[in-house]
C-alpha cells in the first residue's frame, strides 16, 4: 500500500512539473539575418523557464506572430526564437543582394543560414579605375559576415555558367560598397569564405 501511495505521489509530482513548461517557437534550420520566416520554418517545443523574465525573452506559441516575420540576426537550427531577433519586413534594414560566384570559390557546405565573408579580387593585374590598386585589399572582404538567404547546392550551377548564385542579406551601405568595388575592378573574381 505504501509503495502504491509513493508511486501516486511521485506521479503527481511529475505531472505537476510538466505543467510548468511553456510551448515556445523554435527555428527548424539555420536562418541568417534578413531571412523571412514562414510558418513551416518554426516548430513548437515545450520548455521550462526559471522565471518570467527568461520566458519574456522568447516567443510563446500562443502569441500571434507578425505576418511578415524577418530575422534581424542569425538564428541557429533548434534555437528558441528570441524576441530580440525578430522584426517585420518594414522594420528590417536588410536588402537582398544576389552574387554569382565561381563554384570552386564557394565551400560546398555554404547554404541558407550560413554566414560568409565575400572577397572581390581582380585577375587582370591592371590598375583599377582612378589609378588605384585592385578594388579591395585581398586580405579584407568587401562584405563581412553576411548571412546567406538562398544558395543552390554544389553542382547546381546557374545557367550553365559554372557559377553558384548566392542571395545574401546586406545593409544598404554594404550594397553600395559592393557595387562601388565592382565598378573599380577590371576582371572581377568573387570568392566566398564561410565563417559561421
Amino acid at each position: 500500500m505504501a509503495i502504491v501511495a509513493a508511486s501516486v505521489v511521485a506521479g503527481s509530482r511529475v505531472l505537476a512539473s510538466a505543467d510548468d513548461t511553456v510551448a515556445v517557437w523554435v527555428v527548424g534550420q539555420d536562418a541568417a539575418a534578413g531571412t523571412q520566416l514562414e510558418a513551416g520554418d518554426l516548430q513548437s517545443r515545450r520548455v521550462r523557464f526559471a522565471d518570467d523574465a527568461d520566458l519574456a525573452r522568447y516567443v510563446p506559441v500562443e502569441e500571434t506572430l507578425p505576418a511578415e516575420l524577418v530575422l534581424t540576426r542569425g538564428v541557429g537550427a533548434g534555437e528558441l526564437l528570441p524576441r530580440a531577433a525578430i522584426g517585420s519586413a518594414e522594420e528590417s534594414d536588410r536588402a537582398v543582394l544576389r552574387i554569382a560566384v565561381p563554384e570552386e570559390q564557394v565551400p560546398a557546405a555554404v547554404g541558407a543560414g550560413a554566414v560568409v565573408d565575400v572577397y572581390l579580387l581582380d585577375e587582370s593585374g591592371e590598375p583599377a579605375e582612378g589609378g588605384q590598386d585592385a578594388a579591395a585589399d585581398p586580405g579584407e572582404p568587401v562584405l563581412a559576415e553576411v548571412g546567406v538567404l538562398e544558395a543552390p547546392g554544389p553542382g547546381e550551377a546557374f545557367s550553365g555558367t559554372g557559377n553558384r548564385t548566392l542571395d545574401v542579406a546586406v545593409t544598404e551601405e554594404q550594397a553600395r560598397a559592393w557595387f562601388e568595388a565592382r565598378g573599380r575592378v577590371v576582371a572581377p573574381v568573387v570568392a566566398v569564405v564561410q565563417v559561421g
